[in-house]
Parts: structure tokens; sequence; C-alpha cells
């Protein structure tokens, strides 16, 4: 059989770029692909063909680049991430392929219109919050570069949740994302890697033997991360947990029906949502298995490549970086070592030499109560080589830590691996650092505090290890998509380059005293407010005035990020226009919106105080025009895209230290507004409550 050396010698005539092209390309493939008469179909319909056809034109380039990274040998970076908040990819990958017009055009001469299709595609599910948008962000930059990048992490079902509001209330419900098939993803059924849980160590040979474990299958899911304007188009491979016994056809013909699909069920729950409930033992036993799972398949996937053109290990960090994003992936650490030694054979001291040269990991917080640490006892029962080989780690390193500082004898309990004070816990940051080449914060005060406070130790172990890596946004979606009008503006002055080079926004500067620059600048903000304004009617009833400042506070809910004492001062400004209703009141609506962690009961209740105060100010007549409180629900990527462009203000008043970057801080900037740091106002809000309480 002749295999091409070119992906597009396969690609059929309907793979053009104009608007005739691609009008006939979606008709096709809603015939053929989505299986519907164009007389019949629905927006949901025309969606899945849309989506097909951009991805088409996409395939080649992706095959394009894996085959030139195999040519070249080239060394990879696969970043290990418990989340991926990707967001929808239909208007990202037109915007990347560079047919967004056409595409607009050609589904116009259908009798549709683009954006709204596209608001019918589903966010996926893969993330919560600033972790998983780095991650995403990480895979776009990796992608436009043309850095050979692989993304690896879960293909939730439900992701976190689908958040609603019950008389205030949060209200966790499924995020079924997945209901109505998902086009961007390939499924690789022929990938599949065994994940062993609990059982016990053998030691009767001279390797020990992980024996009588209960299984798990890992399934792959690859989806593509195009470039923006390039030919480069990496890879996000998911896994799904697979059961390695179906059903039981015995206990069925019984009549036992529940019995006969119990295990598949159980099996399968390792990848059914993002950070279960982990208040009691079983969630927290849960997650545990949940980082081992995605971690073990990832590393046996990595090692099965590294293996297809290399004999032995030498040369595994020249062709190899593993990167740790936070400490959810940490257990990769004992799993390297376990598949070096037990499956490989290798010997200790090359195992953990092939281990420092490959990993890295990036702290996300300062804040101990957030730092990971594992039971022994729970991991003993969970993973119990691991547990050795972790034991194993930290016996030569302590020894080392004793020799080589004799002079600070507490130096070896401050920073063992295993927290002794109460119940003997791991402590996954410690290990993560201990393995790693390179450590990183995510903004120039997050990694120097990192340095001086909780790490101080390693630091001072590990001269030179710790670095700064100040977390970015990508401008392609935050600016250029979710804010069109602005980026048109933007070229106008200064040309396009600023998609792949953010810093040229410097050049805007001269215009800032141009009148009519801003005057389109206000108009365009202004257009995004009453888009924003048309959405919050949609989502929760509130009639809002775009005319008003729109001050916003978009983050998780946590008591840290301080919504607390916002809500407080949405309090004190309520108060002090009832008593004072002749001063000149700028128009104000504040903008809450974010999720809760399902056991986070203190931040559930700052959501209920918020809309307790919202309905309160909201049905004041005598403030109605000056004062509204605003909580949108269900916060995620595809929300935000709407929120940051029409934002005046932007609330960035977490506990000056704890917030290790706030990338939410960069969207808004690059969209205009104003931020509000901490300091003056948390100075304002304690005069508010002083003069609240007199």
């Amino acid at each position: 059989m002749l295999i091409p050396t070119d992906p597009q010698s396969f690609a059929p005539e309907q793979l053009g770029r104009d608007a005739e092209s691609l009008q006939r390309a979606i008709a096709h493939s809603l015939i053929y692909d989505v299986g519907k008469d164009p007389v019949a179909a629905r927006g949901r319909d025309w969606l899945m063909a849309v989506s097909r056809i951009t991805r088409d034109r996409l395939v080649d380039r992706w095959m394009e680049t894996t085959r030139r990274q195999y040519q070249h040998d080239a060394k990879r970076v696969y970043y290990l991430s418990m989340e991926f908040l990707i967001g929808r990819a239909l208007t990202n990958s037109l915007l990347a392929v560079d047919i967004a017009d056409e595409a607009r055009a050609a589904v116009h001469q259908l009798g549709l219109d683009l954006e709204e299709l596209s608001d019918l595609e589903p966010d996926a599910a893969l993330g919560n919050g600033g972790l998983g948008r780095l991650a995403a962000c990480f895979l776009d930059s990796m992608a436009t570069l043309g850095l050979p990048g692989f993304g690896y992490g879960i293909r939730y079902d439900y992701g976190m949740f689908a958040q609603s509001l019950q008389d205030g209330y949060q209200v966790e419900l499924p995020d079924a994302w997945l209901i109505g098939g998902n086009p961007w993803e390939f499924p690789r059924p022929e990938v599949l890697y065994t994940i062993r849980f609990g059982g016990r160590v053998d030691r009767q040979g001279a390797i020990p033997r992980w024996v009588e474990t209960d299984d798990v299958l890992a399934m792959a899911y690859d989806t593509i991360i195009p470039g923006y304007r390039t030919r480069a188009v990496n890879t996000l491979r998911l896994w799904s947990a697979k059961a390695t016994k179906d059903f039981d056809l015995a206990l069925f013909n019984k009549g036992d029906y529940a019995r006969a699909v119990q295990a598949k069920n159980q099996s399968e729950t390792v990848s059914r949502v993002l950070y279960p409930d982990d208040s009691t033992r079983h969630g927290r036993e849960l997650r545990l298995r949940q980082e081992y799972f995605f971690v073990s398949a990832s590393l046996q996937d990595i090692l099965r490549r590294y293996q297809q053109d290399h004999d032995g290990f030498a040369k595994l960090p020249d062709k190899v970086a593993i990167h740790l994003n936070d400490t959810h992936p940490a257990i990769a650490v004992p799993e390297l070592m376990r598949l070096l030694l037990d499956v490989h054979g290798l010997g200790w001291d090359e195992a953990w030499a092939l281990a420092g040269r490959i990993f890295s990991y990036t702290n996300h917080t300062l804040m101990p109560e957030a730092l990971e640490t594992w039971p022994i006892d729970l991991m003993g029962a969970v993973l119990p080589r691991h547990v050795e080989i972790i034991l194993d780690i930290n016996a030569r390193f302590l020894e080392r830590v004793r020799r080589e500082h004799p002079d600070d004898p507490d130096l070896s309990r401050r920073a063992s691996l295993i927290d002794e004070s109460g119940e003997r816990r791991i402590r996954m940051a410690y290990l993560s650092i201990l393995a790693s080449h390179k450590v990183n914060g995510v903004s120039a005060l997050h990694s120097d505090l990192m340095r001086r406070t909780i790490f101080a130790d390693f630091d001072r172990l590990f001269p030179g290890r710790f670095v700064n890596k100040t977390n970015g946004v990508t401008p392609r979606r935050w600016l250029n998509q979710a804010n069109p009008g602005l980026a048109r503006l933007i070229d106008s002055r200064i040309g396009p380059d600023w998609r792949v080079d953010l810093d040229r926004l410097a050049a805007l500067e001269p215009h800032a005293e141009d009148e009519g620059f801003c005057h389109e600048f206000a108009a365009i903000k202004l257009a995004n407010k009453q888009r924003l304004a048309g959405f919050i009617r949609r989502e929760t009833g509130v009639i809002v005035d775009p005319q008003s400042m729109f001050d916003m506070h978009i983050k998780r809910i946590h008591e840290y990020k301080r919504q607390l004492l916002n809500v407080i001062e949405a309090v004190a400004q309520y108060s002090a226009i009832k008593a004072h209703p002749e001063v000149d009141w700028v128009p104000r609506v504040k903008v809450f919106a974010g999720k809760a962690a399902p056991s986070y009961w203190n931040a559930k209740l700052i959501i209920k105080l918020i809309n307790d105060v919202a309905k309160v100010i909201n049905n004041d007549p005598s403030v109605r025009e000056l004062l509204k409180v605003v909580f949108i629900p269900n916060y995620n990527v595809s929300a935000a895209e709407i929120i940051m462009p029409a934002a005046d203000l932007s609330e960035q008043i977490s506990t000056a230290g704890l917030e290790a970057s706030g990338t939410g801080n960069m969207k808004f900037a690059i969209n205009g507004a104003v931020t509000i740091q901490d300091s003056k106002f948390q100075n304002n809000a304690i005069c508010a409550i002083q003069s609240l309480a007199a």
C-alpha cells in the first residue's frame, strides 16, 4: 500500500476556503456526517456540520505537524493538568484557520447565523478556574509558537457541575456537555492502558511486584489544538475510564440487573466529574484515584512513544519534558520511578537522575491549607507501591540533608516529604520540588514570596531551582475573539501583529489623548455593555442600564478572594445613597460570577448573601436607577467572553499575597477596564463598614 507523505493528497474537493466551497461542504457534512435532511435539520445539527468541516481543515495541518516532530525526533513538552478550561472550539478554530468571514458568509447563504450557531456549542467541561485556563492558554501559545507540545488530562463526563440558583443558594447540577456528541475529539479505542489500584506489593523476587490489584482501563480521546494562523497543530489527549469487565451476563440473566453492571459503573466513576466532593473518605479516595489514573496513563503513553524510536533510556530527558501543573499530577514522580524500576529494570540512581532532568513544576498557591497532602494510610490502600517509593525518596533525601547541613538539625524535619505533626501525610508540593529541575511561581510577587516563605528551606537547599514565569492570557481569544470591535479599532491604529506579540499594545499609548480614538473606544464599550445587559436579563431577569458603571468581581467564590468584602461595600453604598439622595451619584452595576466548591459551605453562604443583598437593592425603587447587584450563574469561558469586554471596573481585591497571579485581571485590562487593587479597596471597605456600624 502506498502511503502518501502529504496528508493533503487525501483531501477531498470540498476542502476549499471560499464561501461557496464552505457552503457545499457544510451541506455535504449535514447529510453524510450528521445524517440530517436540510429540511428537517435543527440548529444543533447545523452546528455539528460547521464544526466538522472546520475540523477537517485542521486535520492535514495536525498530521503534518506530528510527522514533522517525529522526523526531527523533536523534544516534546508534556503538560499534565487536572484541568483544561478550553472553552468553545468553533470560533477559535475558524480564526486559527483564517476562514471566519468566509464561514459567516457561507452560513448566511444557508439562511443561518454563525453567531447563533456558535452559541449552541457547550463549553467543554474540563476545568473550573485560573489553573485550567492557564493550561488552555499554554496549549494555544505552544501551538502558535510552533513548539512541540502535548497536553494530558481527563475527559470528564460531567465536568465540575452546572451552577443554578434556588432561593439565592448555589445548586449543583450535572454538566452534560457530551450529551450531543463532541465533533472536536477523535476517539482512540486502540490506545488503552491498564491502571491499577489497591492490592499489595510482593517482594519474593528481585523486583517488587504489585499484585492482586483492582484494574481499570484508560482510553484516549484526542483533541486538536490549532496555532493561530500557522501550520502547527498540537494535541490534547484526554483519558476516559473504561471497565475491564463491562457486563456480567450471568447476573443479568438471574434478574440481578444492578449487580450486572455494578463493576462497570464503579470503574468508570474515575472520569465522571472534576473535583469530586472530598469532604468524605470516599470522595478523597476518588480524587486520588483520578490523579493517578490520568498520570499513569500519560506516563505509559509517553514512554511508549519514546521507545518507538529509541533504545534504552539514556536520551529520555533529551526527548521528554514533563510539566506538573500544580500538585494534582505530582504522583507522576513515584509513577515514573515505578515504571523505570519495576517495569523496565533500571537501577535507583539512574532512574532518579532521569526524573530530575525531566520534571518541572508550577506552584499556584501560598496557602498552606491549599497545598495538597495525602494521608499515608489512604495512599497506601490505593497505591501501596508508590508509598514505598516515596518513603525511599524521602529517606535518601533526608540522609543528604543531615550530612550537608549538620548545623541545622531541625531542617530534616521541616523539609521532610512526610508531615509527622499529626496524621502522617505526604506533602505533594515538597515531592514535586524535590523531583523537578525548575519550580516556578506565576507572578513576580508570588514567586518571591514562595522562595521567602513556604519553600524557603528548599530554596536554600537548591539554589537557582526556583524561577518566575508570570502567567499570561492569549490575546487571540480574550481580545480578538471576545471583543472584535476593539480588535478592529486597534488594528486601525497599530496594525494586527499584537495578536502574536501583546507588547505591541504599548504603541496605543499616544492615542490615549486622541479624541477620535477615545470616542470610538467608548462606542465599542457601550455596545459590549448593551450585549452584556441582554445576557444578564436572559440569565437572571434583572434589567440593568448599559449607561451605568459596570463593576465586575468575577472569580471562584472563596474567602481569600473576598467577595464578602465587596458585597459589604455594596451594602454600604446602598445605605449611603438612601441617606444622601441629593448627592450626584454615579449609577453602578455590581456584577458577581463564579462557582463555590460543593463542600465549601462558607463560600456557598457568600453566594446566598450576594443574592439576598441583590434582592433588597434591586427591588428598592429609591435606588433602582443608581445601584444594581447581579450574580450571573454558571460562569464559564463563554460567559467570560461576554463579561470581560463590558467591564468598566475590575475588582482585584484578593488578600494580598494569596492571589497567585489573577489572569482575570489581565483579561479585563486588555479589554479596557480600570483595575481596583486590594489595598485601596480594603481601606474604603473598612471605612464603609465603620460608617455602617456608627
